[in-house]
């Protein structure tokens, strides 16, 4: 299983991920496709984002069942711990990508 979730990507990434797999809402993108052929829809996913963002989830034999990835700014970011893959999150990285002050706590 391979689910792709993308956000304010090219409409040709969207197209290209809509030919390998089913688009079941807006920028959500699910399909049971080999390791050969989500590797390569993720290098295209990477290749494509154009100031966007994706994050894809896939089967893996682990602990959790399942692996994950991020591509683009994300205030969500995979960390390993201790072989188990958590989420960790980061609005100060958010923040100072748009230019704004990086302190903690301070919102736009």
């Amino acid at each position: 299983m391979l689910v792709i979730v993308v956000e304010n990507v090219p409409d040709r990434l969207r197209g290209r991920l809509a030919c390998w797999l089913l688009q079941v809402r807006a920028g959500v993108y699910v399909g049971d496709v080999s390791k050969r052929v989500r590797q390569m829809l993720w290098d295209q996913v990477e290749a494509g984002l154009d100031g966007g963002n994706a994050v894809a989830a896939w089967s893996a034999p682990n602990e959790s069942g399942f692996d994950l990835a991020t591509a683009g700014a994300n205030r969500r970011v995979p960390v390993d711990f201790d072989g188990l893959k958590l989420v960790a999150f980061s609005p100060e990285v958010v923040l100072a990508e748009r230019g704004a002050a990086s302190t903690p706590g301070k919102r736009r």
